[in-house]
């Protein structure tokens, strides 16, 4: 154990699990709703069951985040989050009825939504102790993303959407034995205090940072949650959906290597409205395409949009909320991010596709996108101003 406890082996060993686990969520987020549309679910249906998700991770997030923050055992929770989920798969597996998966999605997403916060909070934590970038852990995760994105899509169109439980069940099985092989990084020796975070997730620049989240979240959720469905309905593979996806996650690498090297000579707020600007472009876009091909293409701008705002978002938040509160802070960023901005998406973006059809999801979508790029405009004036 000697050898896997040095910073070496360490550092190795929080990149394979990024690898590992966002390859579990190029399968999630590309090939579950497929599975579901496999077996005969509406649009609706799914839409459905992508919105349980998000409105767990507002309870879930919050929990891991505290329990994280009050034991300061991050790894413990980790593995526990990923024992959870093999559970929940493993029950999954024989399932066809959509009341029974529905309850067992539930439970899956119990354990699943806070497992990027809290990952995210550890890899901040141990860049810090071993004198690395965030980026430079992270793009493995990019890399493992698009490394699965596109084998999962191979052997999917190969075997059948039968598999894809299968293989989750396998990937969060890898995921975990990294985990357990993790160190101890929460080192700070300042106490938890509820009062405390509650003064200062009360403070102004926090409150309008989270609604700026929020509204360029629903269009990003609007575009994640229905454009696998959408590639499919224009007539694309799944090895094609794979290749859209693969576009998707090597873009963010080159981003993240720069970010990594340069990122710090720039505010982050103006960054940020680049983001949400090409963001606007982006899910404008493809309101326009009735080709998967062009889809695929349009993919390329992950860099510039959720590449950017990602890591550049991570480093603000950063600033805003002290190390005793870490990763508290980054479960709450989770919650606006993926929780109450996916419940909006996931029900208004289901409902639209079926009434109004694709165009005017991502038309919707790009208007979120707008609106941001103005409030963060509005705010980063006001605050030179002031």
């Amino acid at each position: 154990m000697t050898k896997l406890s040095s910073d070496r082996a360490q550092v190795t060993i929080l990149r394979s699990m990024q690898f590992a686990w966002y390859g579990m969520m190029a399968l999630i987020s590309s090939y579950f709703p497929l599975y579901f549309y496999h077996l005969g679910f509406s649009k609706l249906q799914i839409g459905a069951i992508y919105s349980v998700g998000p409105v767990l991770s507002i309870f879930t997030n919050i929990l891991t985040g505290i329990v994280s923050d009050k034991t300061k055992n991050i790894r413990l929770v980790i593995c526990l989050l990923f024992a959870g989920q093999i559970l929940a798969l493993a029950l999954l597996l024989p399932q066809r009825e959509f009341g029974m998966m529905a309850v067992l999605m539930a439970l899956f997403y119990v354990f699943q939504t806070p497992v990027n916060s809290t990952m995210d909070s550890v890899t901040l934590l141990a860049a810090v102790k071993f004198n690395r970038s965030f980026p430079s852990i992270r793009m493995f995760g990019s890399l493992g993303y698009a490394v699965c994105a596109v084998l999962f899509g191979l052997f999917l169109n190969r075997y059948g959407s039968d598999w894809t439980l299968g293989l989750g069940l396998a990937v969060v099985a890898v995921s975990l034995v990294f985990s357990i092989l993790l160190g101890d990084y929460q080192t700070s020796s300042r106490k938890f205090e509820f009062g405390g975070l509650w003064i200062v997730l009360k403070r102004r620049e926090i409150l309008i940072f989270f609604a700026i989240i929020f509204i360029l979240s629903v269009g990003h959720r609007m575009y994640e949650g229905f454009f696998t469905v959408a590639m499919r309905e224009l007539g694309a593979s799944d090895s094609v959906i794979g290749l859209s996806q693969l576009m998707s996650a090597c873009s963010e690498i080159p981003m993240f290597f720069l970010l990594a090297k340069f990122g710090h000579r720039y505010r982050e707020l103006p960054l940020l409205a680049v983001a949400s600007f090409m963001y606007t472009i982006r899910i404008g876009l493809l309101s326009f395409i009735t080709n998967p091909w062009g889809i695929v293409a349009l993919q390329l701008m992950h860099s510039v949009t959720f590449g950017i705002f990602y890591i550049t978002g991570i480093r603000y938040i950063q600033t805003l909320i002290p190390d005793e509160y870490r990763t508290s802070g980054q479960s709450l960023y989770a919650v606006v991010w993926t929780g109450f901005s996916g419940l909006v998406a996931g029900i208004m973006g289901g409902w639209m596709y079926d009434g109004y059809g694709l165009a005017a999801v991502f038309r919707v979508g790009a208007a979120f996108a707008f609106a941001a790029f103005v409030g963060i405009l509005a705010y980063y004036f006001r605050r030179n101003d002031s």
